[in-house]
This record gives C-alpha cells, structure tokens and sequence, in this order.
C-alpha cells in the first residue's frame, strides 16, 4: 500500500475519532489541550498498524501509548480481517491481555508471577491521605478505603507512620492500603500496597515475589495503556486509572486522560477493579462514577474540606447515587 493510501486510512480514524479523543479537556477554570504528538518509529509495516500509529499520535496519544494502540488496531485488523476505522480497540485479546496467559502482553517486561489476592470490585470512595491521624480519621468516618501516602526518607518513621496507620483502621471496616513501603506494610499487617509506575518497575523479581507471598493486595498507577499493559503483566488486585483531570498534587509525566480515555480504559481493563483518580472534585462524581469505575480516589476533598467527615459522607453519597 502505498504512503498517500496509508495517509488517507490515517486520516479516516482521525476524523472518527476526534470528537471523543481529540477534544480539550476541561475541569472547572482549567483546560488542558491534548496536543497532536509526533508519530514514532515504526516496528512494523502493515497499513493498518501504520495508520493507526500515526493518527493516534494526531489525536494526542504519546509514543508508547500510540504503539500499543497501534498494535491492538493490527491484531484487531487480523483477528476480524477487516480494517475498521470506526471501531477504537476495545478487546483485551487485542492488546494481549488474557488472563490465561498474561505473560504474552505485548509489552510486559516483568516475569510473570502468580496474580495477587483479589479485592472487593467495588473499593467505593478511597482516601489517600498523608498521615495515620488522617487515616484513622477517615476510617472513622465511614471512608471503606483509604490509602496511607506518607513521605518520609526516615525509615524509622516510615515504619512507625504505617504501623500507627494500621492501628489506626482496627475497629472500622475500612481497607488500608500503603503507597510505596511495601516491606513497612507487610510487616505492619496492612490490607494492601498501592504502587506507581516507577516504584513497580524498581521491584526486582524477588520483592514482588516477597509481597505476593505475604497475601498482601496490590494496586497499581496507571497513565494510559501502555501502562496499563504493564500493570497487568503482574495481575495486581485493582488498577488505578488517572489523572482523569488536572491536579497540582504532583507533577505529571503525561497530560490529564479526560473522561473519553477514562471510558476507554474502563472498557479495555474492565476484568479488574478500577480506581479513577487526579483532580476529581464533588460535581464530577456522577459522571466519572457512570464509566463502570468501582472506586473514585480523592486527595484535596478531604484533608482541604472544612469538614472533612461532612465532605465524606458527602462523596460517599454522590458515588452510589
């Protein structure tokens, strides 16, 4: 096939899909353009992934996302032999995410180990909250989970902050997860340990072995799918879908996904629980809670609320309306 024909498929699934994917972002006064980005390398020659990659880097995506679209376009392509532009991939099969065999996702890079204990696939409002006082708090108030976010380089006071943030729950039905400390959580006791792309990747094959052993639950970051293929490589208990809007609590290697991504992603990655988080205020919660999401995480609605139990109780509300 030549160029001018691949250009012309390419722009076939722009003009589909640029509606959903393509459009601003926006989120109260903030606004956040998703910027066409440039097409990387190509790793393969068949039209149809050539065309994929390409349009999906117009309509935002970045490198490694745009190839793991692209990818997913050709198997679908094969696997329906039929190039349809009008079909944004959507079939776990498509970006090699079975769970028969995960190990064959096209982009794991971590060996594969046995998938973590499951959770409940309605986590409901999860508070990620930065000291075991505010844990308790919330636990008190009723929050069925919450993550303890405590950054510290003192070891001594990581373990002690994660020990009181477990004693904190005793009493209340609330899941405690720890970001990060995953030795600390172990042997605190906690629920579970939620960890970031980063964090994952720094895991050797023997700590994720290690927090899998001790029955520990896992929950992990992703930004888009490339990394949601990465995550689902190690079969964690829940994947936390973000940022859906602009949040200024940490800096962001990638743009706010939006709800069209986010709807997206639910459908692709629905065999597992799903936490929507980043930027997620009261008056998105219908909205973002509509995408099949059993969880929505939330930091400045609480600790910045003037009545963080009000504000809760709130959220809680306006989640299972």
């Amino acid at each position: 096939m030549q160029a001018d024909e691949i250009q012309a498929l390419a722009d076939a699934i722009v003009h589909h899909h640029s509606a959903t994917f393509g459009a601003r972002l926006h989120h109260d006064a903030n606004s956040v353009e998703l910027l066409p980005q440039p097409t990387p390398p190509a790793l393969r020659h068949e039209p149809a992934y050539l065309a994929a990659l390409q349009a999906c880097s117009r309509l935002g995506f970045i490198a490694v996302d745009a190839e793991c679209l692209a990818q997913a376009w050709q198997r679908q392509t094969e696997r329906t032999n039929h190039f349809d532009v009008t079909h944004w991939p959507d079939d776990p099969q498509d970006f090699g995410l079975n769970h028969a065999d995960p190990a064959q996702a096209p982009m794991a890079q971590t060996p594969m180990i046995q998938a973590f204990p499951a959770c409940p696939r309605q986590l409901g409002l999860y508070g990620v909250l930065p000291t075991a006082e505010w844990v308790g708090r919330m636990a008190r108030a009723g929050v069925p989970t919450v993550q303890l976010r405590f950054k510290s380089e003192d070891q001594g006071a990581i373990r002690a902050e994660v020990q009181a943030a477990v004693q904190a729950v005793q009493g209340t039905n609330a899941l405690l997860f720890i970001n990060d400390h995953w030795q600390a959580a172990i042997d605190a006791g906690a629920y579970g340990i939620h960890v970031g792309q980063e964090d994952l990747d720094a895991l050797a094959g023997e700590q994720l072995a290690a927090i899998h052993a001790s029955g520990l639950r896992l929950g992990v970051s992703t930004h888009g799918y490339a990394e949601m293929v990465r995550a689902h490589a190690v079969q964690p208990s829940y994947i936390a879908l973000g940022a859906v809007f602009p949040t200024t609590l940490k800096k962001m290697a990638t743009a706010p996904q939006g709800m069209a991504r986010l709807q997206a992603y639910v459908r692709l990655m629905q065999a597992y629980p799903l936490v929507a988080i980043g930027g997620i205020a009261a008056e998105q919660f219908a909205e973002v809670a509509a995408t099949g999401v059993g969880s929505i995480a939330v930091v400045r609605a609480l600790v910045n609320a003037p009545d963080p139990e009000a504000a809760a109780h709130d959220l809680m509300a306006r989640l299972h309306k």
